[in-house]
């Protein structure tokens, strides 16, 4: 008997990142469920596609309708608010039900990145220091220059520019004010760390297998900052998009792999994470490792960097999106 996969995801529609010009992010999640559709149809699951609309009361009550062996949770977010991709799998949890990718409580603490960035640094793991700003709170900034200015709760490199690296009072105020301004919220400030950049993909539940690591490899113009901004990820004619480019595997050596192993492991852990989630990391001007993002749940299209890492290990894509149907059943 064929199980049935319940894919569900935030169908793409007016919501706040329109009129910041950030709307391409939110229209990739169509891209990544048509992929896993295509590749779960293929492998011989009766596959069906359920679109989330707001408000979030509806949303809750169609998932509560679903009627299938697995769920495929591709949301991200309801009417642009991240802060709902928890609420959904909160919601999952509750129907007991096999679901894909990561809990809940996971996804909500990546998702406050100063309450991660406390948790890594309690833990011994290293992490670039930071503080949380608000036009404000200016007056208590004590950081070193220079500094990365991000919004506190978002993912996929919203609020992320050229202009995100500022080097003196004059550029931090006025980034600390459009993030908060934009991103309704505090601006999460970070001395600026300008080595080498990597990025690990952890599958798995208790055994976890780390996935071929990914070097960020950028070839930019004097004076535009070292960063995987939006236009990087998103706007392929700009020159982020085309000068920055993925090495996979990374060419390093064995020690730094087991270190870039070890602590991807851990942070997969420490956060609660489980089916699949990237831990991004770069090196200081002493070597040292220091975790910069957890993204649970990442990208998982076919030209994703998590599918990049999963060809690097011998998988095909479609066997990469069966692994995640199998840790979900596994757990469930």
């Amino acid at each position: 008997m064929r199980l049935t996969v319940a894919i569900i995801y935030n169908e793409a529609g007016s919501c706040r990142y329109e009129a910041i010009g950030e709307e391409k992010a939110v229209l990739g999640v169509l891209k990544e469920v048509d992929a896993v559709y295509g590749s779960l149809t293929s492998l011989g699951y009766a596959v069906v596609r359920v679109p989330l609309l707001p408000p979030a009361e509806r949303v809750m009550e169609k998932l509560k309708s679903i009627q299938a062996d697995v769920i495929f949770n591709l949301c991200e977010g309801i009417d642009g608010c991240p802060e709902t991709e928890a609420d959904v799998a909160n919601t999952l949890a509750g129907m007991r039900v096999p679901f894909t990718g990561c809990p809940g409580s996971a996804l909500a603490l990546a998702l406050d990145k100063a309450r991660t960035k406390e948790l890594l640094h309690d833990s011994g793991i290293c992490t670039p220091r930071y503080q949380l700003l608000s036009p404000d709170t200016l007056n208590t900034f004590h950081l070193a220059y220079p500094c990365i200015v991000k919004p506190w709760g978002e993912d996929a490199s919203h609020g992320i520019s050229e202009d995100s690296v500022v080097t003196d009072s004059v550029a931090l105020e006025k980034q600390v004010t459009r993030i908060c301004q934009l991103y309704r919220g505090k601006a999460l400030v970070e001395e600026y760390v300008g080595g080498r950049e990597f990025n690990a993909t952890v599958m798995g539940n208790r055994e976890l297998t780390i996935l071929p690591i990914s070097e960020i490899a950028y070839s930019l113009l004097p004076g535009m900052p070292r960063i995987l901004t939006y236009s990087a990820k998103w706007e392929p004619q700009s020159a982020y998009f085309r000068h920055t480019r993925t090495i996979c595997p990374a060419e390093i050596e064995l020690e730094m792999r087991e270190r870039i192993d070890e602590t991807a492991r851990s942070v997969f852990s420490l956060l609660g994470c489980s089916g699949y989630a990237r831990v991004d990391f770069r090196l200081n001007g002493g070597g040292e490792l220091n975790v910069i993002e957890v993204n649970p749940n990442p990208d998982i299209s076919p030209d994703s960097g998590a599918a990049r890492q999963a060809k690097a290990h011998g998988m095909t894509y479609n066997r990469f999106i069966e692994a995640i149907v199998l840790f979900a059943l596994e757990r469930g």
